[in-house]
């Protein structure tokens, strides 16, 4: 095996921002005439963040089956129907170039089309598929003991192993290798916590797409839409605009409103219905969670009264929001879950909320009272996270719920979710 390590610059882990410039909404074709996102640079970034944080930790290793941790180390994707199906993998010691195990002929196409990954790298693998190959068939122990035997090329077969997710007879097949395997999930959250400038830039190109899914929403609702209707429509739109997966699309409207179900149903849409919406989508793999609420013709003064409170507390939150504050300062500026008519903070767990976004929708970091009051962490230039409120209105069913989408800069934080919110929209007003 080729130990020659390519060394990561500086440059490719610690990127500045000029935040004095709007951040851009680029174009996603590639021109000659304007830098736009920088892809080769993206791969270097993710893959330097990632042996940055292997380097200050105890492991020898970082073997990944999440697709999320995957594509960061390999820059490699074969669909979304891979999600959940725990059937790619990677490896990546502190001496070596990552190794890939892919399903069938992705590899092969990996070999003619990933030129930064080296060609003996890109391997055909298969182990369990959640259950669906018995491990009495032989293939993981297979694995296992190739995977031993990479470690112990790279000089790391005595170090622990972090693994992020895994199929139980798969860490069984390993610890029987030898293998000391271990949590590598904070090393790698850890990794993915800044952004680059280009996933900002996707991150931003994805919110824009989500803007302009809402203008349709503002547009189309009305009396006698259904809320799955308001689902279909925006998959369309978001699909045909480059959004590689929709994950989600939640439309809640009317009395469903009043607890927050997160789903959508065929409810029809009546006058007067207070509705919000997430959605979540991704573009290039970079993640939105964006919610806004609308009226549909006309609101009651206990709807507005909802929407002015939810803007309310998601202000004060995002104006403590900046380089070195912490998540429990933030959180301070949420309600209490009996403020807002819960029982405990547990109950009310995602509601008032703050969470990374990046290739995965939950990342680093996460503020909620639930945690940050016991465990308050740094707030850090470079970070994108989406921040989120909720209010119930005083009329026992209508509710309102805003998302906001930030940058951390070096002073402050820059919206990127640009759907007006700062008042109530009132769809087809009549």
């Amino acid at each position: 095996m080729d130990q020659t390590v390519r060394k990561i610059s500086a440059e490719d882990i610690n990127p500045r921002h000029n935040w004095g410039r709007a951040l851009p909404s680029l174009g996603i074709t590639g021109v000659d005439f304007e830098e736009r996102v920088n892809y080769q640079r993206l791969h270097r970034y993710r893959l330097g963040r990632t042996k940055q944080a292997l380097e200050k930790s105890e492991l020898g290793a970082l073997l990944v089956f999440d697709v999320n941790n995957i594509r960061y180390i390999t820059s490699t994707k074969i669909g979304e129907w891979e999600r959940d199906k725990l059937c790619r993998w990677a490896l990546l010691t502190r001496t070596g170039e990552p190794i890939l195990w892919d399903f069938g002929s992705a590899a092969v196409h990996h070999k003619l089309y990933t030129p930064w990954l080296a060609p003996e790298n890109c391997k055909a693998g298969l182990i369990g598929m959640r259950g669906m190959v018995n491990p009495a068939f032989g293939l993981m122990k297979k694995h296992a003991g190739e995977i031993a035997s990479l470690l112990k090329e790279a000089g790391v077969a005595d170090m622990p192993v972090g693994v992020d997710l895994i199929e139980p007879p798969m860490m069984f097949e390993l610890q029987k290798a030898g293998i000391n395997v271990v949590d590598g999930q904070q090393v790698m959250l850890e990794a993915r916590e800044i952004k680059s400038q280009d996933e900002i830039h996707l991150l931003n190109r994805a919110a824009a797409m989500v803007d302009g899914a809402y203008d349709l929403i503002n547009e189309k609702l009305r009396p006698g839409v259904r809320e799955n209707d308001i689902v279909g429509m925006v998959n369309e739109f978001l699909y045909r605009h480059g959004s590689d997966d929709v994950e989600a699309v939640n439309a809640i409207s009317g009395e469903r409103c009043n607890p927050h179900p997160h789903n959508f149903t065929d409810r029809m849409i009546r006058p007067g219905d207070q509705a919000f919406f997430d959605i979540l989508q991704s573009f290039m793999g970079y993640r939105t969670c964006y919610y806004r609420t609308f009226n549909v013709g006309r609101a009651t003064p206990a709807q507005r009264d909802a929407y002015k409170q939810c803007r309310e507390w998601l202000d004060n939150a995002m104006a403590r929001i900046k380089p070195g504050a912490t998540t429990s300062h933030i959180a301070e500026a949420f309600p209490t879950a009996q403020e807002f008519g819960f029982p405990d903070e547990t109950s009310a767990f995602g509601l008032q909320f703050a969470h990374g976004l990046g290739l995965a929708l939950h990342e680093r970091p996460v503020i909620s009272r639930v945690v940050s009051m016991d465990h308050p962490t740094e707030i850090k230039e470079g970070m994108v996270f989406a921040i989120e409120t909720y209010c119930p209105a005083t009329d026992g069913y209508s509710g309102a719920r805003i998302e906001e989408e930030v940058v951390v800069t070096d002073k402050g934080c820059k919206v990127i979710s640009l759907f007006p919110a700062e008042e109530l929209p009132i769809a087809n007003r009549y």
